[in-house]
């Protein structure tokens, strides 16, 4: 199962190495990581989706993250009530005569176009991991040459 941990550590060099040396070292797969800095510049938010098989090996990826020097706090999503969203960029082809189909497509994700030039149009589109998976689908029927996405963040109510 998956789970989304948010990690609060101290903004410096080498953090976000220890912080991923210690899932590999121990054979944990990261499925997405994003970081960022808070409003306060010394410090950053971790938001990392981890595949734990059973509550031991994530209590386990909780209290080794607990020991990692720079790590302020450890919070495990799992039981909390949050948000989560994903973003992604996704070229697509683009014709005037097809526009209104993308658009459909693309208000149905609340998804928009941010550029078009020529053959093609870059979009944009914010959802929950589900929501993105099908909008991809979506997108193939159009035609997708590349796409881009950001690892999941998670915030608590």
């Amino acid at each position: 199962m998956r789970h989304t941990i948010s990690v609060l550590v101290e903004n410096k060099f080498g953090v976000l190495a220890r912080v991923a040396g210690l899932f590999s070292a121990r054979g944990y797969n990261i499925a997405s990581l994003a970081v960022s800095e808070t409003m306060d510049p010394s410090v950053s938010y971790m938001t990392i989706v981890v595949e734990a098989k059973d509550e031991k090996v994530l209590e386990q990826i909780k209290k080794q993250l607990n020991k990692l020097i720079d790590v302020i706090s450890v919070t495990d999503f799992t039981k909390k009530e949050h948000v989560d969203r994903e973003l992604i960029l996704a070229k697509v082809k683009f014709s005037v005569k097809e526009k209104a189909k993308l658009e459909n497509i693309l208000n149905k994700y609340a998804g928009k176009i941010i550029r078009h030039a020529g053959e093609s149009a870059i979009i944009e589109a914010v959802g929950d991991q589900a929501q993105i998976k099908e909008l991809l689908e979506a997108l193939n029927n159009v035609g997708i040459s590349a796409f881009i996405r950001t690892g999941r963040i998670a915030l608590a109510y």
